[in-house]
């Protein structure tokens, strides 16, 4: 369904009835990343809210690289929650859903039951993960040229992104990229949130997470370190859980959805109950 939140259409999802559970995508996905989770979820007795980040599916895209800056998109998944009426959610997050969903809890903390992160961690542990992490982030240099970065992955049919990327739906990722106006609004959120001064400093100071944190690191992840993920536990003031799925890549929810639902629902507990 469509729903109107800090001037934008976003698209969102809601099923289910229970304990809220809002799970937050990242680059280059849509909320259908989810599937098998909020199956899942919403068969152990789990409400669930899925939607389009702002600029990715089919979901409004803003002109202004400004317009997708971390404030906005916290404010967006405040709204998404006041409009499905949902004061406090568990909050699950991938990729740039999982730094979003930080930041959420992080500032907004009496709205988070307790918060899951998939692949990325808190953004200072990521900011100090050492030259490990920085020669995994190269590609975050390489977004920020505008005009250049979209000729480098829509060249030669996608190359760049069937070889580098190595999505596991490649083919439904492409078929949304091959629109100019959608593949500039998916790396608006690099150029926004992580301009090239921002990988070379350390991180702005974010306040400590104050809920219950689990973070989930896959050992086929091309683009991120475990450091990052289990240094995260250090940036939390209240109970850690470390899981490591193997033999997954960065899209372990795509590639072991099994191991991942076990994981969460084991987190989340018998609030179903």
């Amino acid at each position: 369904m469509r729903v109107q939140v800090n001037g934008i259409g976003l698209e969102a999802q809601v099923s289910g009835e229970g304990p809220a559970v809002v799970l937050v995508h990242g680059f280059p996905d849509t909320h259908a990343l989810w599937r098998a989770q909020v199956a899942a979820l919403n068969a152990a007795g789990y409400r669930t809210v899925t939607f389009d980040l702002r600029g990715f599916g089919a979901s409004d895209r803003p002109a202004a690289v400004e317009d997708y800056g971390m404030a906005q998109h916290i404010g967006d998944l405040a709204g998404v929650l006041d409009h499905f009426g949902v004061t406090r959610a568990h909050v699950v997050g991938h990729d740039w859903g999982a730094a979003i969903a930080v930041a959420f809890a992080a500032f907004l903390p009496d709205r988070v039951h307790s918060l899951t992160l998939l692949s990325v961690g808190h953004p200072a542990a990521f900011a100090h993960g050492g030259m490990a992490q920085r020669e995994k982030s190269w590609y975050m240099l390489a977004f920020q040229f505008p005009g250049l970065a979209e000729r480098w992955l829509a060249q030669d049919d996608f190359r760049a992104v069937r070889e580098w990327a190595a999505h596991p739906e490649e083919d439904e990722v492409i078929a949304r990229l091959r629109d100019p106006e959608a593949l500039t609004s998916a790396l608006a959120v690099y150029r926004a949130v992580l301009p090239p001064e921002a990988l070379l400093l350390p991180s702005p100071a974010m306040p400590r997470l104050q809920v219950p944190t689990m973070g989930v690191w896959s050992s086929g992840d091309r683009f991120l370190t475990e450091a990052q993920m289990t240094a995260t536990g250090e940036y939390v003031d209240a109970p850690w859980r470390y899981e490591r799925v193997e033999k997954a890549g960065h899209w372990m929810q795509l590639e072991a959805p099994e191991e991942v639902n076990a994981l969460l629902l084991d987190f989340l507990g018998d609030d179903a109950a």
